[in-house]
C-alpha cells in the first residue's frame, strides 16, 4: 500500500480527497489548521488504520522533514492559500505559504527521494480568456496575487522536474464545489446566507464566469495522476460545465426557496477576470472525464448545507476557531 504525505488536507478539496481514498491508500495529512482547515471535516475518520493527522506548517522544514521520514512514497500539496478577495487585501501570505511552503516541500521531497510530486494549481493561473479554451501549453498570466502566487508554484515544481530530476505532476482544475467549503466561497456562502435570509451580494451584474467541477470528479482526476501523470507535465482538470455568478445564484435561490430579493448588487472587484475555461483533451485521453450532472451535483451540495448546519454555523459565529485551539493547541 503506498503512503500519501498530503498537505492541506483539512481543507475542502484536501479533506474530500482523504475521505475518498482512505481504503487505498496509507495518508499522513500536514495542516496548518489556519481558518480554513477544519477538523470536523475528517471527523469521520478520526482512528482510522490509514490516517495520521500532524499539524504544522508546510514552511516549517522541521516538521515537513519529520513527515517524509515517515516512509512517504508520493507528495499531493493541497496546502495553499486560496480565497482572491484575501490575496487582495494580505497579498504577503499568499506568496509566504503558496510559494515558499510549495518550495519547502519541493525541496523535502527532493532530499527524500520521494517517488511522485503531484502541485494542485489552479485555472486561474491562466488569466481570463473571453472565447475558446486554456490549453496547458498556453502562457500563464495571473491577474491577482492569488492565481500569481499558485503560478510561482505550478513554475517551481516545473523547474524541480527541469533541473533535478523530480518527478512532478501539475494538475490544474476548474472551480471546485461540494461538501465541506469554506463559506466564503461563492456557493457556500450564498446558500448558507439564503438559508438565513441574507443578503447575496454579487459583484458587479454577475456575468462572470466559470467552469464549476464536482469535488468528487476533481479528486478522481488527481488520484489518476498520481500513477499515469507524466513527470514534468500539467494537467487541466475541467468540469466542462460553464456557469455565470447571476446562474449560480438563481440555482441557489430556487433550491433553498428564497426569492431573488434577497440579491445585492456590489462593487466589482479589482482585477476580476471574465471567464476561466479549460481544455480537458490531454486528460481525456488518460481516460478522466467528469462523471456527476451539474445540476444534479450542485442541487446535492446546496442541500448539503441545508442539512449540516452544524458544520458550518459554528464557523461563520466564531465557535470553530475556540474549538479547534483547545483540540489542537494554538
Amino acid at each position: 500500500m503506498k503512503k500519501l504525505l498530503v498537505t492541506g488536507g483539512m481543507g475542502f478539496i484536501g479533506s474530500n480527497f482523504i475521505r475518498e481514498f482512505i481504503e487505498k491508500y496509507e495518508i499522513v495529512n500536514l495542516d496548518k489548521l489556519t481558518y480554513a482547515g477544519n477538523p470536523a471535516n475528517l471527523k469521520d475518520i478520526d482512528g482510522h488504520p490509514n490516517y495520521e493527522f500532524v499539524k504544522g506548517d508546510i514552511c516549517d522544514e522541521k516538521i515537513v522533514e519529520e513527515c517524509m521520514e515517515k516512509g512517504i512514497d508520493a507528495v499531493i500539496n493541497f496546502a495553499a492559500e486560496t480565497h482572491v478577495d484575501r490575496s487582495i487585501m494580505y497579498a504577503g501570505d499568499f506568496i509566504q505559504t503558496d510559494v515558499y511552503g510549495s518550495f519547502v516541500l519541493l525541496e523535502a521531497a527532493k532530499k527524500f527521494g520521494i517517488e511522485r510530486f503531484l502541485q494542485i494549481s489552479t485555472d486561474e493561473v491562466y488569466g481570463e480568456i473571453e472565447v475558446g479554451l486554456f490549453k496547458e501549453t498556453d502562457q500563464l498570466n495571473p491577474r491577482n496575487p492569488y492565481s500569481a502566487s499558485k503560478t510561482g508554484a505550478d513554475r517551481l515544481a516545473s523547474s524541480y522536474h527541469n533541473t533535478y530530476g523530480l518527478y512532478t505532476v501539475i494538475v490544474r482544475p476548474s472551480n471546485n464545489y461540494g461538501p465541506f467549503q469554506y463559506p466564503e466561497k461563492l456557493i457556500p456562502l450564498f446558500t448558507t446566507n439564503a438559508i438565513d435570509g441574507k443578503s447575496l451580494p454579487i459583484y458587479g451584474d454577475g456575468s462572470q464566469i466559470r467552469d464549476w467541477l464536482f469535488v468528487k470528479d476533481n479528486c478522481e482526476a488527481i488520484e489518476m495522476l498520481l500513477s499515469k501523470g507524466k513527470a514534468g507535465e500539467a494537467y487541466n482538470v475541467g468540469g466542462e460545465n460553464e456557469r455565470t455568478n447571476m446562474e449560480i445564484t438563481k440555482k441557489i435561490l430556487e433550491v433553498t426557496g428564497k426569492d431573488e430579493s434577497i440579491i445585492k448588487y456590489v462593487e466589482d472587484r479589482p482585477g476580476h477576470d471574465k471567464r476561466y475555461a479549460l481544455d480537458n483533451t490531454k486528460i481525456n485521453k488518460l481516460g478522466w472525464k467528469p462523471r456527476h450532472d451539474f445540476d444534479e451535483a450542485m442541487e446535492r451540495t446546496i442541500r448539503w448545507y441545508m442539512e449540516n448546519e452544524g458544520w458550518w454555523r459554528p464557523i461563520k459565529s466564531g465557535e470553530f476557531k475556540k474549538y479547534y485551539k483547545e483540540k489542537y493547541g494554538e
